[in-house]
């Protein structure tokens, strides 16, 4: 029975080298089939000479909606250099939409992984992320085309592209993060690794840069990709990766290619890339990305794959068509091997190529009643699921870049319009049923648009202006001769186009206006005679007394055949005052036929008799800052504009309302920043505030407030502290039972506004040293190491983060000498039982750790060895 005990315990604690020590790498990707089904592949690198190698047949991979499934290997071979490849491969179906995280949990990793301590014992954790939304559309994960192995040599730099590819032209985004064990928790101790000068990826290209090397041995790095579409997050792909580093002194091969570069969809590129080996050895040039997985005219390189002496070349050759384009560039990598020892060496250089659909051709622009009416010929690309269409008014002189898709908004132009189908190539302009303006020339381009937001070339431009057969309004102004008074004057143009045989006179122009007073409906206010008399001045409205703008609109009318036709209507300018502390923002915003340039704001203070010019803008709205909150300020706008067709009147000059307003703190603080310095010995958190320097919010701040929450809990408020504007704040958190838990501040200024709650920040288990055992200690009372206790007692209190122990110590028969709940343990080297002094030996034991963490109260088991001395 004794042996039986002995061999039970003994072979408890050799369990773990069995399926040990044979995970180098691994990520999972995944591909929609149809519907809500996807296929999920778990690619693996292991340890040849593992025997849980040949054992994993099939890996449990967990879905992300509760289920979980075993899913078979599909291929299992040797790479060479004690690395194999695995892949197994599994479909599932969801029951609707969401956002899944895929997660696979394998024990465990090789040993003796540099930066990962006590690898032997660590699992390998991988996870996916998946999003299935209906208005995102279906979604394929990123493919990375290079394998997670590599090597590098001690002092020289070190570099490594996944050559990361979408199918789904899905923007990428990458970073490093800590490398996760079991559980799915980062691993404790876990340490990025250590550089001469920086470790780090590239977040635009994913390259890992590694410069320099200091330690030789193996290193587990891991990293996000993640994929963006129409600024949403919608999946990611974790991989995590090792890389060896010996010594060595050779160098890389050097990769010289082409530039980022554009080509239209229907032509071909070619360009040259040339590999050189700085030692002279044998070199070998590969490619990959993109272009070369099309499934219609891929690309390639020729040869494939380019070797030879210290310098070899390859020609990359791409047909492109429109199957091809895309919002997104595609990426070519080129990869440079050097056959030197130890280590094969390699380098990578990116090319960035954008394929852009033809620009529709045959832009032409006619006037007709109030609209312009375009049409265009198609874009050639049939993937084209419609047009877009944009206006200007005047011309331009701007030709898009080699580069430039869609038309960029320096350009003055502005998108009106979209076509929804490929063969829809008219549209009509009529400013959305309320007319276009005469007086106005307008100009049009027009691009193809695809199911991914890409757009082709911009069009060239086409221009129309409407015929002047109906009054245009040229000014609504205050009368700038006094200005107090707040009168109107109104004035336009005459139509100088008008069909007299079509509509014989004599002719009437009616003036309408819509006020406050009238509700917003218009109501005619004059009748002119003849077309002579334009211009009127409208004593009946003060605008300084007026809360909104005031409308005008001149009908044009016939005494033989009736109206004509009318303008288009034209506002005054009416300021608006929005106040704040020590600050006020105006605003404006005139609905006119003209084009407004520039608008100059004028400011009298409330010790002044005069206006003085502030500013000019061309915007429409503006903040005034540094005020007196006891203050009355005052303002009008005067506007700069004109119209684009000879013969009209330039420049056009308005004028607002008088508008006063006084400045008003109603402005909180801005929200805090805050961290959190965890004391490990003495249990409790220092949390520390301070106020970003923003204009915008950046005033007063009289005091702030503390909330905390425990796991599971809500928010509550603990405490207030004084706090100002020049100094960080901050407060200690004591008497704690455990240091986990969570923290948010809010700011209050002297007028009692209160800021938005800051982030919630938390404190987890991870905080402080992780819980562990030493595996010797001597009880003989000498006043050192006389107890069992664990590990960085001295400087971290266990009880910080663990709640309590089940611990169990054994002697090599089995039997059970001592056991406590306390997570100091304090075994004294006694028999528990008996009371008497255990004797010198190796004892074994089990432990299951119950620590907080802010997702609530978890377990981690603990078992191995303890020798006694004596």
């Amino acid at each position: 029975m004794k042996q039986y005990l002995l061999t039970g315990v003994l072979f408890l604690f050799l369990l773990p080298e069995v399926f040990a020590t044979h995970q180098r790498a691994a990520e999972i990707t995944y591909r929609h089939i149809e519907g809500l089904t996807y296929e999920f592949t778990i690619t693996m690198y292991t340890r040849t000479s593992s025997p849980a190698d040949d054992e994993r047949n099939t890996m449990p991979i967990f879905w992300g909606d509760g289920s979980s499934e075993e899913i078979p290997r599909i291929d299992f071979y040797p790479l060479g250099n004690d690395i194999s490849y695995n892949r197994y491969v599994g479909r599932h179906t969801y029951a609707g939409p969401g956002s899944y995280t895929i997660t696979v949990e394998d024990p465990n990793r090789n040993n003796g992984v540099v930066n990962i301590p006590n690898s032997v014992n660590v699992p390998m954790f991988i996870d996916s992320y998946l999003v299935i939304n209906p208005f995102l559309g279906y979604n394929n994960s990123v493919q990375l085309l290079n394998p997670p192995i590599d090597a590098g040599c001690v002092g020289q730099p070190f570099y490594h592209n996944p050559g990361a590819y979408d199918p789904d032209g899905d923007s990428l985004s990458y970073k490093l993060v800590v490398c996760k064990g079991a559980g799915g928790r980062d691993i404790p101790g876990y340490t990025f690794p250590k550089a001469s000068d920086y470790f780090r990826i590239d977040s635009l290209t994913g390259e890992i840069q590694w410069v320099n090397p200091v330690l030789q041995g193996e290193y587990n790095v891991a990293f996000l990709t993640e994929e963006w579409r129409r600024g949403v997050m919608i999946g990611y792909v974790r991989r995590d990766m090792q890389i060896t580093i010996v010594s060595c002194s050779h160098k890389p091969p050097i990769i010289i290619t082409g530039n980022d570069t554009c080509v239209v969809a229907g032509d071909s590129l070619h360009f040259t890339t040339t590999a050189i080996d700085p030692e002279g050895t044998d070199v070998t040039l590969t490619a990959f990305g993109g272009p070369f997985v099309q499934t219609i005219s891929p690309a390639t390189i020729n040869p494939d794959p380019a070797k030879g002496n210290d310098t070899v070349s390859t020609v990359f050759s791409w047909h492109t068509v429109c199957n091809h384009v895309r919002r997104q560039a595609y990426y070519v990598g080129f990869k440079a091997k050097d056959s030197g020892f130890p280590v094969s060496l390699a380098s990578f250089k990116q090319v960035d190529i954008k394929v852009i659909a033809p620009a529709p051709k045959n832009l032409t622009a006619k006037a007709l009643g109030d609209g312009i009416n375009l049409q265009w010929d198609t874009t050639g690309c049939e993937n084209a699921v419609g047009y877009k269409i944009y206006r200007k008014a005047d011309s331009t002189f701007w030709q898009h870049g080699v580069c430039e898709t869609g038309v960029p908004a320096y350009t003055g132009f502005v998108e009106i319009g979209t076509t929804d189908s490929y063969d829809q190539t008219t549209f009509r302009d009529d400013n959305q049923g309320t007319g276009l303006s005469q007086g106005i020339r307008y100009c049009y381009r027009v691009t193809a648009i695809f199911a991914d937001g890409a757009e082709s070339y911009a069009s060239d431009q086409a221009c129309a202006s409407l015929k002047r057969d109906v009054p245009i309004i040229t000014k609504v102004s205050n009368d700038k001769t006094n200005l107090e008074q707040g009168h109107v004057i109104v004035n336009w143009a005459k139509p100088v186009e008008l069909d007299t045989l079509q509509y014989p006179g004599p002719y009437v122009y009616k003036l309408f206006r819509s006020d406050k007073a009238s509700g917003g409906t218009m109501h005619l206010i004059q009748t002119f005679q003849g077309l002579l008399d334009t211009t009127y001045f409208d004593n009946a409205i003060d605008l300084n007394s007026e809360n909104a703008a005031v409308y005008y609109r001149v009908d044009l009318e016939s005494n033989t055949t009736g109206k004509i036709g009318s303008s288009q209507a034209a506002s005054s300018i009416f300021l608006r005052i929005r106040a704040a502390d020590k600050r006020l923002t105006l605003s404006w915003d005139p609905s006119v036929p003209w084009i407004n340039d520039r608008f100059i704001i004028y400011r009298k203070t409330e010790n002044s008799t005069t206006f003085d010019s502030l500013t000019t803008v061309t915007g429409k709205s503006y903040t005034d800052y540094h005020l007196d909150n006891t203050s009355r300020y005052c303002y009008y706008i005067k506007s700069e504009g004109h119209f684009s067709l000879a013969g009209m009147p330039n420049p056009v000059i308005n004028y607002s309302q008088i508008a006063c307003a006084i400045p008003k703190d109603v402005t909180p603080p801005c929200t805090p920043l805050v961290a959190v310095v965890t004391d490990c010995e003495k249990v409790d958190n220092t949390v520390k505030m301070w106020l970003p320097q923003n204009d915008t919010c950046y005033n007063d701040l009289a005091k702030y407030r503390i909330f905390y929450a425990t796991p599971g809990s809500d928010l509550t408020l603990i405490d207030s502290i004084d706090g100002n504007l020049a100094d960080t704040a901050y407060f200690l958190h004591q008497d704690l039972g455990s240091v986990v838990g969570c923290y948010a501040v809010e700011a209050v200024d002297s007028i009692g506004n209160v800021s938005n709650q800051s982030l919630k920040i938390c404190v987890d288990y991870d905080a402080c040293p992780q819980y562990t055992l030493p595996n010797v200690f001597t009880p003989n009372n000498d006043g050192v190491n006389d107890k069992l206790v664990p590990m960085n007692s001295l400087s971290s209190n266990p009880k910080a983060t663990v709640d309590h122990v089940d611990m169990v110590i054994f002697n090599r028969w089995g039997k059970e000498v001592f056991q406590t709940h306390d997570p100091m343990i304090n075994w004294d080297g006694k028999n528990i039982h008996t009371g008497t002094d255990c004797a010198p030996g190796t004892y074994f034991y089990t432990c299951e750790v119950y620590f907080h963490s802010t997702s609530g109260l978890m377990k981690r088991h603990l078992q191995g060895s303890i020798t006694l001395l004596r």
